[in-house]
């Protein structure tokens, strides 16, 4: 293990482990490594620590993988200890902890009883036997199962799997985008397959929206029983069938047809079987050239629906506009499978460099109606942070809605995983509001598909015709109209006007906030001072941790995410100081206690630059929201600590990145976050001033929204020709027909 592993596992610094190492003589030997990157035996590290009281502050998901690296490669205790997900998911967390107490003797015989029960529908399955080797990571499982719920161990054991198997750029499909995918499905389907369903992450989005028949199918081993296991915690009354193997090649249901399709198929795949499926039946729409698995995994979808039933499948872009896909995507549109194409922003899913797309198709049916048109939605155009949005038909600027917040190994999709989840990106990423985006403009579009109004800067419903040009580009940016063509001058007028007024009194407050009195010098060098953790803290009773969120997780049940209509605070309204979010919002599925004036809420994944607040204090406008996903909670005794010291110290830079684990999604863990011991009217000076950091913050943030806003409102005014330039002296007359001699 490297220094920074030893960090983590110890809840302290980078530079106290080098302390550690140049100050103690019976630290631990390096083992293995360089001079520059030692690395070191991790059960003498443990020893050593052990000895010297330290107890582990690692999360449970960094506990279970350290019990998975102490067994080395090639155990194959991963595989073994995927039916023990399962039947943990089942247990209480107080019923978890009672079994990971017991003796080996009697925790290794009861772990084997409680997984032999797997039900047939995990490919692959192997009666289960654990040695006494494997003790201590059965207990790490079952403390992870309890803390962190059943899906982040389930990720864990599919994470070292992967890694023991060497397949390279499996990603998991974000949560948020597997409910928008799902949501475009008709309310009332049952049947539901995913051929290469990797982690299970769509076909679990189906359960939830109803689908009571899952099927799936995926070429690596470790992501069939990852699904079937995950199915079997999150929709245990749903029939599954999960099979493993190459879905173009061999499918495993060659005969059922579905009500749905759900996938996100692998991308670029040169060796899909082009030359051997060269007179497949399925190519109902034209043989997919040899660069074009995409086309091919498209039509397998369509070959596996019932007439009327459709397919959502996420694509790269590319397929929308390449010339060797011209003639299936002419055949597609023209025979009305294509129904919608969304584009989504960059960095919202992997690979984060592009913004894939949301393709939406539906089998036609015999003497069914003519489609004559296809929906395109410019997801794209979802600003982050509240930039500016697109004028309205009416001439009105709306804000956008923010940013509130497999291997990709061949034919296995990419809703697989070798990291915990997808990105720090599309963890914070606004799937609400991008789904309210589109899916409002898709009801609108199948409830009255001829009678459909377009929405400038968002959605547009283009004629069939219109698209069969030479290159049947059906790129949603080359079709929605940024502008409406009936802007009313006047309204866009009194737009700017009430803009100007708001952002002269928005830098009026940021001038306020940002007053340079009262700042000094604390001295010839830094204070010092002892520190305690927020552990400590809540065991000597100084704050109550209400919850700590794992990432990513449903709960420790595994189960469904509620959904609430109460206002919730997210991990975004956080860091853009925004009021608690209002609508339907999917809630951690142990969210029970409302938020009080006073609390500290802190986000849960680290990310978003200096300007994102990490930490903020409910007020009483907060009072009675909802923590959302991604949001710890905590609650200090006001006798003994002051809201806003603590949450000033808990958001800096350097404590986040000591209390955090991961690289790309990186996770904060509250009970490592340390705080200075200093007395309650010190600590209340202190968090008078970081009430005032973080009012500044907001008022920045404020201030450079409205000014998006007003530029944006200005730009579109002029070019549209509904705005004149000011007057200014000597400038021409410009509000008759302009000379054409002068151009």
């Amino acid at each position: 293990m490297t220094a920074a592993e030893i960090s983590r596992i110890a809840g302290v610094t980078r530079a106290t482990v080098s302390n550690w190492r140049r100050r103690h003589d019976d630290f631990p030997a390096p083992s293995a490594g360089t001079e520059a990157s030692p690395l070191y035996d991790l059960p003498a590290v443990q020893a050593w620590l052990r000895g010297r009281g330290h107890t582990s502050a690692a999360s449970p998901t960094e506990e279970l993988r350290t019990a998975l690296r102490l067994l080395g490669p090639g155990s194959g205790v991963a595989a073994r200890l995927f039916p023990l997900v399962a039947a943990a998911s089942r247990r209480t967390q107080e019923q978890l902890a009672e079994l990971a107490a017991v003796p080996d003797d009697q925790l290794l015989p009861r772990a084997e009883k409680a997984a032999g029960g797997l039900p047939a529908t995990v490919p692959e399955a192997e009666p289960v036997h654990y040695g006494p080797d494997d003790a201590g990571a059965v207990r790490a499982l079952l403390g992870c199962v309890g803390e962190a719920g059943a899906q982040a161990a389930l990720d864990v054991l599919a994470e070292r799997e992967l890694d023991e198997s060497a397949a390279s750029g499996v990603y998991q499909t974000p949560e948020g985008l597997a409910r928008l995918m799902a949501r475009l499905l008709p309310a009332d389907v049952s049947r539901v397959l995913d051929p290469a369903c990797g982690s299970g992450t769509l076909l679990a989005a189906a359960a939830r929206q109803g689908a009571r028949e899952l099927f799936g199918q995926d070429s690596l081993p470790v992501q069939g029983r990852r699904t079937a296991v995950r199915l079997l915690i999150a929709a245990p009354e749903a029939e599954t069938a999960i099979r493993v193997g190459d879905s173009l090649r061999a499918d495993a249901f060659p005969d059922i047809a579905v009500d749905a399709v759900l996938c996100n198929p692998p991308f670029g795949d040169r060796d899909w079987g082009h030359d051997e499926l060269a007179y497949d039946p399925r190519w109902a729409y034209g043989v997919p050239p040899r660069f074009e698995s995409e086309l091919a995994w498209v039509q397998h979808a369509l070959a596996h629906l019932e007439p009327g039933g459709h397919a959502v499948m996420l694509l790269p872009p590319a397929l929308a506009f390449r010339s060797s896909g011209r003639r299936v995507r002419a055949e597609l549109i023209r025979g009305g499978a294509l129904r919608a194409v969304v584009s989504l922003p960059a960095r919202a899913a992997y690979p984060l460099h592009i913004g894939l797309q949301i393709w939406v198709f539906q089998r036609p049916e015999p003497g069914g109606t003519d489609r004559t048109t296809v929906l395109f939605v410019d997801g794209e155009g979802e600003q982050r942070d509240g930039a500016a949005g697109t004028p309205s038909a009416t001439g009105t600027a709306t804000a956008g809605a923010g940013s509130r917040g497999g291997s990709r190994s061949r034919r296995s999709g990419p809703s697989a995983s070798a990291a915990p989840a997808s990105s720090a990106s599309a963890a914070t990423f606004d799937w609400e509001g991008l789904s309210e985006r589109v899916l409002g403009q898709w009801a609108a579009f199948t409830t009255a598909p001829d009678t459909y109004a377009d929405e400038p800067g968002v959605a547009r419903a283009v004629p069939v015709v219109d698209l069969l040009d030479d290159v049947v580009d059906v790129t949603p940016a080359r079709h929605v109209r940024a502008t409406a063509a009936d802007i009313d001058p006047a309204a866009l007028a009194r737009r700017v006007h009430d803009l100007h007024d708001q952002l002269a009194e928005q830098v009026a407050a940021l001038a306020s906030a940002s007053a340079s009195g009262g700042w000094e010098a604390s001295g010839a060098s830094a204070r010092e001072w002892r520190t305690a953790t927020v552990s400590d803290l809540a065991r000597g009773g100084a704050l109550t941790v209400l919850r700590a969120v794992t990432p990513g997780t449903r709960g420790s049940k595994g189960g469904a995410a509620p959904t609430t209509d109460r206002p919730v605070i997210t991990a975004q309204d956080i860091s853009a100081a925004n009021p608690p979010s209002s609508g339907a919002v999917d809630l951690h599925a142990d969210t029970t206690q409302p938020v009080a004036a006073g609390d500290v809420l802190v986000r849960a994944v680290a990310g978003g630059g200096d300007a994102a607040a990490m930490t903020r204090v409910a007020d009483d406008q907060d009072a009675g929201a909802l923590p959302g996903p991604n949001v710890h909670l905590l609650r200090p005794d006001p006798a003994r600590l002051d809201p806003w010291f603590l949450a000033g110290f808990l958001g800096a830079e350097d404590n986040i990145a000591s209390a955090s684990t991961g690289s790309t999604l990186v996770h904060v863990t509250p009970g490592r976050l340390r705080v200075p011991l200093l007395p309650l009217e010190e600590q209340r000076r202190y968090g008078e001033a970081f009430r005032r950091v973080y009012e500044l913050r907001a008022a920045v943030r404020r201030a450079a929204d409205l000014a998006a806003d007003t530029a944006a409102t200005l730009t579109t005014g002029l070019t549209a020709g509904v705005l004149l330039p000011p007057d200014t002296p000597g400038s021409p007359d410009t509000s008759g027909t302009p000379d054409s001699r002068s151009v």
